[in-house]
């Protein structure tokens, strides 16, 4: 074979290659990807009128189900009988904006293969069963609905959680939207009005935004401290007006601008308690970028959260990012500069004091039953990281107790059931502080004691605006969702 000969037949095959190489491409890594974008309306009309599962709460409540059209028993109808109380985490399924939510996440188990498409055909002939299966939630219906209540119209996040299994009890995020307007069934704005609110009803606040969690972020920093050995409960610190911080002319004032309480030190406990944030720009520059940023990210932070919605990651900045900014290390450490936390992460650091320093994977869907209403598929708690020692745990506990008995937390304060927390109120430019509340209880629990673990975020302080603190805001609002699960809600 002479050489333009050779030539030419390297050329067509290294075509064919490239050729078979961008068919399974396209085919079998990035297929599914295009067959599941909401924008291929082949697919969106093929699941369009077909059966899809119910999804009830734990308690048995119905937040979604399928109806047929009376007109036509083959074509199905999808519904949310609960509106915008689930708008975020049910999601929703339609044919002009895809699905979101636990709707998409469960796709496969919620779509029925009752139809005469080749995966119908083949789940039939293999002998599987072709009907939708359904789902339960880990979340309480009455806990769902208090914490929306105790939200009202201001724009924030609930967050509250079973901290020894990670089983999400309430998820809220305020503005909200009813699901039934997007499949055309329900009075209200469009889906396009929706999408161009300047409150952003779509955005799941509690897992998909994030905010400078202010001195809520103290938990961590004192976790940080207590595991370098750098200060327990009764570790004094000098108490000045306002921390000077080296290198520059910044300085870090306490909320009120006067020192931590009388005399000329104070003990960590005390400054905990009134949430001094002098205090804690000192044991961050003293515990030292490493530590500060390494227990951050055993609590969660710049990790994705393996929850089945999105959830985007609480970031905190690398710990060479400190080595010339010992100021910006000394704000991080009080939950200001370039720290942000969703409500879900700081609903998970509560929980991890809780759970005598791990955090269990969080976790919204409980079980799969099939159409017979069997359980083929149940959730079991699984642990994601350890966050803290026990011992660091225990003594950040009988801390956040204080906050609670006789700090700036007394608002979450409910009769006769032991209450930890960490209230914060968060600097934000051009706008009112956000108000933070994160906490558990039962304090001291036993293994038969039912806990959870609560987030409050209030944007922009909500109705109190510039007047707002997370004690007098967001602390009531967790004191409502205690209540209520502990048995102590109005009636």
């Amino acid at each position: 074979m002479n050489r333009p000969i050779r030539m030419m037949a390297s050329a067509v095959f290294v075509a064919l290659a490239v050729l078979v190489g961008a068919a399974t491409y396209h085919q079998v890594i990035v297929g599914p990807d295009y067959r599941d974008d909401p924008r291929n309306v082949r697919v969106a009309t093929s699941q369009t009128g077909r059966e899809r599962g119910t999804i009830i709460t734990a308690d048995g409540v119905v937040v979604a189900e399928s109806k047929a059209d009376p007109a036509d028993p083959l074509v199905f109808g999808r519904s949310y009988p609960e509106g915008s109380l689930y708008g975020h985490t049910v999601g929703y399924t339609t044919f002009l904006f895809g699905s979101k939510g636990i709707e998409s996440t469960y796709s496969d188990d919620l779509v029925s293969y009752r139809d005469a498409t080749i995966s119908g055909v083949i789940q039939a002939i293999l002998g599987g069963d072709v009907r939708p299966r359904g789902l339960r939630l880990t979340i309480e219906h009455q806990l769902q609905e208090i914490a929306a209540e105790a939200l009202g119209d201001q724009r924030g996040a609930v967050v509250a959680l079973d901290p020894t299994t990670g089983a999400i009890l309430a998820m809220v995020s305020t503005p909200g939207f009813d699901p039934n307007t997007l499949t055309g069934t329900g009075a209200g704005p469009t889906g396009e009005a929706l999408e161009t609110d300047p409150a952003e009803p779509l955005l799941n606040r509690a897992t998909a935004a994030a905010y400078p969690p202010g001195s809520t972020f103290k938990i961590i920093t004192t976790a940080a401290a207590l595991e370098a050995g750098v200060a327990s409960a009764g570790t004094p610190f000098p108490n000045p007006v306002e921390l000077e911080l080296p290198g520059s002319t910044a300085t870090i004032s306490n909320f009120d601008g006067q020192a931590c309480g009388a005399g000329s030190e104070v003990p960590l406990s005390a400054a905990f308690s009134s949430s001094c944030n002098t205090i804690f720009g000192m044991i961050g520059m003293q515990v030292g970028a490493e530590r500060l940023v390494g227990t951050a990210e055993s609590f969660g932070f710049n990790a994705e959260v393996p929850l089945e919605i999105r959830s985007i990651e609480s970031s905190i900045p690398s710990a060479d990012s400190f080595e010339f900014d010992v100021p910006g290390l000394a704000q991080s450490a009080i939950g200001q500069r370039d720290v942000l936390a969703t409500p879900l992460q700081m609903a998970l650091a509560a929980a991890a004091v809780a759970n005598q320093g791990e955090i269990m994977v969080p976790y919204v869907v409980a079980e799969v039953f099939n159409s017979e209403g069997i359980v083929e598929e149940a959730t079991e708690p699984v642990v994601w990281q350890r966050a803290t020692s026990p011992a660091a745990a225990t003594a950040l506990a009988g801390l956040m107790e204080s906050v609670v008995t006789s700090g700036t937390g007394r608002r979450a304060s409910v009769p006769g059931i032991r209450i930890a927390g960490k209230t914060g109120t968060a600097e934000v430019p051009d706008s009112s502080p956000h108000a933070w509340f994160v906490g558990y209880g039962p304090v001291g629990a036993t293994a038969e004691d039912p806990q959870i673990a609560v987030a409050v975020l209030v944007e922009s302080g909500g109705d109190a605006g510039e007047a707002a603190t997370g004690g007098t805001v967001a602390a009531p609002i967790a004191q409502l969702v205690f209540a209520e699960f502990f048995g102590m809600g109005q009636e």
